[in-house]
């Protein structure tokens, strides 16, 4: 049994549109409703009335699209877009859109970009989406920045993804960003997920599985990730994985998503961000214990990766543990 939403949770409104996939319809329960009571999840329709899924099944919001009035959040998982309904939508659906408060957080996933585009909330942002659709998105709305290669892009008040399982992404990425990596790990392990996916990993990657002859960089990025703390060159993991550094960095990108530098700040930081929140560390101490060079590179990284120092990071994400 899921806890009560504690006093004052974060109130997350999901939107079911007609012809809903009920998958990513049920993410923003599964994973935001695993945090320990930090959100309230109500779903709403554009009428109050069941709605038809793209499956056999139809689903009956709790909720009608009053509640979005009040969401902190609001979610617009995908539907099944046709060429009438993506050049123009539900009246009713974007009338919902306009219950929603200004400076409330508005999120994605897969075709629900198409929505938020039609009502003009991405006009000049970059966002993404499932990556079959891209051309005809970039053929409608040539006003939205589209980043087709992209798991999610988080604009801070305004968060797209691409298909299913990135929604699972986008969601633990709000936790993340809510709470703290400890507080998103707990909930992925609920979830049986993975804690984090960079949200600039590529949608499709044409190999994802290592080859089966174990000529792959998987046993190397285990390796690498036991020696954070010190400098690692392209050449030294190229070495350690038997292959020449064009050969590896081909693999890596292949089976990652990543290239081997990005894939090495990436867990650098994940690793920063845990001691930040776990430890007492001062931040010197920290930049070194994950292998960057002094603390103006990690707050540097930080910055980009998170938009705060270390200092307000810890602050931030440490009071928000129970």
């Amino acid at each position: 049994m899921r806890p009560a939403p504690r006093p004052g949770a974060h109130k997350v409104a999901v939107l079911a549109l007609d012809g809903v996939y009920p998958f990513e319809l049920g993410i923003p329960h599964r994973v935001l409703g695993s945090a320990d009571g930090r959100y309230e999840v109500l779903s709403a329709s554009v009428d109050g009335r069941p709605v038809r899924t793209d499956s056999d099944l139809t689903v009956t919001p709790a909720h009608g699209p009053e509640v979005l009035a009040g969401a902190d959040t609001v979610i617009v998982p995908p539907y099944a877009v046709t060429a009438a309904s993506a050049t123009v939508p539900d009246p009713r659906a974007l009338a919902a859109l306009a219950r929603v408060r200004p400076g409330t957080r508005l999120v994605s996933i897969c075709t629900g970009a198409f929505l938020l585009a039609a009502a003009g909330l991405l006009d000049g942002r970059r966002a993404t989406t499932h990556w079959a659709l891209t051309d005809h998105f970039r053929e409608l709305f040539p006003r939205v920045e589209l980043d087709a290669d992209v798991l999610f892009v988080d604009h801070g008040d305004v968060l797209t993804s691409a298909g299913a399982a990135s929604g699972v992404d986008v969601c633990l990425h709000l936790v993340r960003r809510d709470h703290g990596s400890e507080v998103a790990n707990q909930v992925a392990r609920r979830c049986v997920v993975p804690p984090y996916r960079d949200g600039g990993q590529a949608q499709y990657i044409e190999r994802p599985v290592p080859p089966a002859s174990g000529t792959g960089t998987g046993p190397t990025r285990d390796w690498a990730l036991r020696r954070l703390d010190r400098p690692l060159s392209l050449d030294e993991l190229a070495a350690h994985a038997a292959m020449s550094t064009r050969t590896f960095a081909r693999r890596f990108r292949e089976e990652t998503g990543l290239s081997p530098g990005r894939w090495l700040t990436q867990q650098r930081l994940r690793r920063a961000r845990h001691l930040l929140e776990s430890s007492d560390l001062p931040v010197e101490r920290v930049a070194h214990e994950v292998g960057f060079a002094t603390a103006t590179s990690l707050r540097r990284h930080l910055a980009a990766e998170a938009g705060v120092a270390p200092s307000a990071y810890r602050r931030t994400f440490r009071a928000s543990v129970p």
